[in-house]
């Protein structure tokens, strides 16, 4: 079998809507198996992540992840994808690590808010000026064409960087905002519970290991909560590891994830204060790379 190599090219056959709807049937499949191995050198990262899904197929990826990268001029990840056959276990296709990763965490956040931010909400703020707050700025924007986008940085230049209105003051500006995206390497809390008000959502992207955290034991306790897979966040990342452990919240505060009924991961009301933890397991990066691998199949058709 020829191994297709897929590259940032594929990029322009895909929409963010086309992802979602794929993200929500990879989520009617038989639930997947998922393996997670880390190893740890210091404040580096290896991430090794294999996932199964019977009826799609299956998926290795692997990342490395530096973030003293960041003071060489360096990316601070890279990494490898494979497609495998679920029929046969050959290795089908190899898709571009990047743009996995891009569309898989954007495309996660943005199925959690098309589904819990009001129909209404203009108000973005980004907490984080990377590239996953840049992938963000799109996501949303497909889904909320009115949203007007404010970002908060640690770094003021890193904000200005992004070309958009910049915060200096992030209660002011979480206090504001209709929707929150989070998207940071913090190890402690940077977003207050106190600082919230009703009807927001709150995406929290960044933490994905014990010991990462992006909001505080506050804003859990007044929110109604949620993530896009049990398996890979409520034991696996301090954001829901810390609280649970502290008795803040409880294992059952968690209402829904992507497997259950799409009725009971909603919003009920415009005051409700929303909370989506996403955690990224590599059943999504699978949902994702099929998705592409099709999209680039079709290319043509």
């Amino acid at each position: 079998m020829t191994v297709e190599t897929i590259g940032q090219d594929a990029e322009r056959f895909l929409d963010w809507q086309g992802l979602t709807r794929a993200l929500e049937a990879g989520h009617r499949l038989p639930k997947a198996e998922i393996q997670d191995i880390f190893l740890y050198r210091r404040d580096d990262t290896l991430l090794d992540r294999a996932a199964w899904i019977d009826g799609l197929g299956a998926l290795v990826k692997v990342a490395t992840i530096f973030p003293g990268n960041a003071a060489k001029g360096m990316p601070t990840i890279f990494g490898a994808v494979t497609l495998f056959d679920d029929l046969t276990g050959d290795l089908s296709a190899i898709v571009d690590f990047h743009l996995v990763t891009k569309w898989k965490t954007a495309g996660d956040s943005l199925l959690s808010a098309s589904r819990l931010a009001r129909k209404d909400a203009t108000e973005f703020l980004l907490v984080g000026a990377g590239a996953v707050a840049r992938s963000m700025v799109q996501a949303y924007s497909s889904v909320f064409p009115q949203a007007r986008f404010t970002v908060w940085s640690r770094t003021r230049e890193s904000a200005q960087a992004m070309g958009l209105p910049v915060a200096d003051d992030l209660e002011a500006a979480v206090r504001k905002a209709d929707v929150i995206c989070s998207a940071t390497m913090a190890t402690s809390p940077l977003i207050k519970g106190d600082w919230l008000q009703p009807g927001q959502h709150l995406d929290l992207i960044g933490a994905y290991k014990p010991g990462m955290r992006e909001v505080d034991d506050r804003a859990l306790q007044r929110a109604r909560l949620f993530v896009d897979s049990r398996a890979t966040t409520i034991h696996h990342i301090g954001e829901l590891m810390d609280p649970i452990a502290s008795g803040a919240i409880t294992e059952a505060d968690v209402i829904a994830d992507f497997y259950d009924d799409p009725a009971l991961y909603a919003r009920r009301s415009d005051d409700e204060i929303t909370i989506a933890k996403n955690g990224g397991g590599a059943h999504l990066d699978l949902m994702t790379a099929m998705y592409i691998a099709r999209a680039w199949a079709s290319r043509d058709g």
